[in-house]
């Protein structure tokens, strides 16, 4: 069983060395991928705007928006989720990241580098990525993960964010240049980094560091909203500075909600963040 298995994944007989062509090489008979046309051509021509690139074949980006639950309500059989797409997506993605912090930060040793890029390849990061490229107008979904998306799930936009990188990487012949290029429009801008960067931070902390300084107290956190189901509830929380409200903020937590509207406060209020 196992022989059979190495046998299969190197694509050859049980006699016979493969040389490294054969072993990195697509196979022949690989499944190919299919356009349903399930995106109209002003979603297609939207998405390649948004993301920059050309696109030669629909199919590879079709798949690459089809959550796992657009499944249940697509009318052919045949559609494919995009989690093969994203799985590659993420291995590119983390390559070229790592391939970035190696150059251009050649005094920083390695567990170092491993934090900088976690921080850039997180849920959270990319996801700050597939909205600005704006991935939640043509990403394929049932009616159930959509209203998730709106109540704030917005993991499945950074799943739809790497499958787009694969898809990419396949449509232009496996180049990684292409790949390079996107992610140069899109996650290594200096604006989207330092977003990114800051994404930890304890704004709450800061926040109150502020109004203390200034001497204004402490900043007050109202939640507003609670909805969604038991286990996945949603709060939405306003924070007030004196009599007035500065800021907003949602999320699956009152922790994350409070952070998101102390973020707002921060902003309104032109608080500088400290480097780290």
């Amino acid at each position: 069983m196992i022989r059979q298995l190495v046998n299969k994944l190197f694509g050859r007989s049980t006699s016979g060395i493969p040389t490294t062509e054969a072993v990195f090489a697509p196979y022949a008979d690989k499944k190919p991928f299919v356009s349903h046309d399930l995106l109209t051509p002003r979603s297609l021509r939207m998405l390649e705007d948004s993301i920059g690139y050309h696109i030669s074949n629909p199919a590879y980006f079709e798949q690459a928006l089809v959550h796992r639950s657009y499944l249940q309500v697509a009318e052919k059989e045949a559609v494919v989720s995009n989690e093969r797409l994203e799985f590659l997506g993420d291995s590119i993605l983390n390559m070229l990241i790592g391939e970035f912090l190696f150059h251009r930060y050649v005094d920083i040793q390695e567990g170092e580098l491993t934090k900088l890029r976690s921080r850039l390849v997180n849920r959270k990061a990319l996801t700050i990525c597939a909205r600005a490229i704006r991935l939640e107008e043509v990403i394929l979904l049932n009616s159930s993960a959509e209203q998730s998306l709106v109540q704030g799930n917005d993991s499945l936009l950074a799943d739809a964010f790497e499958a787009i990188i694969a898809a990419i990487y396949l449509d232009s012949d496996y180049r990684l240049g292409a790949v390079k290029e996107f992610l140069a429009r899109t996650l290594l801008t200096p604006e989207t980094c330092e977003k990114i960067l800051f994404i930890d931070e304890n704004f709450k902390s800061i926040l109150l560091e502020y109004m203390q300084a200034q001497g204004l107290g402490a900043p007050r956190y109202v939640v507003v909203k609670e909805e969604g189901p038991d286990h996945e509830r949603i709060f939405t929380v306003q924070v007030f500075v004196g009599p007035d409200v500065k800021g907003e903020g949602r999320g699956r937590s009152k922790k994350e909600a409070e952070q998101q509207a102390a973020a707002e406060a921060i902003e309104k209020l032109n608080v500088e963040i400290p480097a780290t």
